[in-house]
């Protein structure tokens, strides 16, 4: 069995990944989510175990200590990571994967797994950036701030990420990244048990 598929989606805060990420699992249902742990508090209509793992600072240091997590960081006061022991088992049965984390994660990961696909989402325009991030309305004009300039700082990150898509428009957007993630699992490098059962000889059709 071929080992499974990872994706890695990151952007800064504001440019619309979650959104984009949860259309593409609509779209894709054979990718599974990997869901995050965080040591901050649940926000409105947010799920423990969908959206994030919610655990005490405690707990989260804890498992650091422990070495559960494949990379983890601390933002806005706030511990963020992704489960070693979960990414290793579903890339091991074959499942694709899905990670919507942020690049200092995102970097982690590619030192430590290979053959993943590193996208980074942007926004149209700097201004309108900062007007999501208004608009979003459950944030003090100082996190908004400190939000907008975190930006500043991911968007060097850019370079070593394998693909960019601008959500311009949401649909766009998605189609994008399923164009990618298809063309990922088509391409000749991780078909080759299936390449050659198809072209033995002795064959037969």
């Amino acid at each position: 069995m071929a080992k499974g598929l990872f994706i890695v989606v990151s952007a800064p805060s504001g440019t619309g990944k979650s959104s984009i990420c949860q259309k593409l699992l609509q779209a894709c249902p054979e990718i599974k989510f990997s869901v995050s742990y965080t040591s901050r508090p649940p926000r409105p209509n947010e799920v423990n175990g969908k959206d994030y793992y919610f655990i005490s600072r405690e707990e989260f240091r804890a498992r650091i200590d422990q070495d559960e997590f494949v990379e983890w960081v601390e933002n806005y006061g706030h511990f963020y990571g992704s489960s070693r022991k979960v990414m290793e088992e579903f890339l091991h049965d074959g499942q694709d994967l899905l990670l919507d984390i942020e690049p200092r994660g995102a970097r982690k990961i590619k030192q430590k797994f290979k053959g993943g696909i590193y996208v980074f989402v942007l926004p149209p325009s700097r201004p309108e950036l900062l007007k999501r991030l208004e608009e979003r309305g459950c944030e003090t004009d100082g996190v908004i701030q400190s939000r907008f300039d975190q930006a500043e700082s991911e968007l060097k990150e850019i370079s070593w990420y394998d693909y960019v898509i601008f959500n311009k428009d949401l649909e766009t957007a998605v189609n994008q990244l399923i164009s990618i993630y298809v063309a990922q699992k088509c391409k000749r490098s991780r078909l080759q048990s299936e390449i050659k059962q198809v072209i033995k000889k002795n064959n037969k059709f």
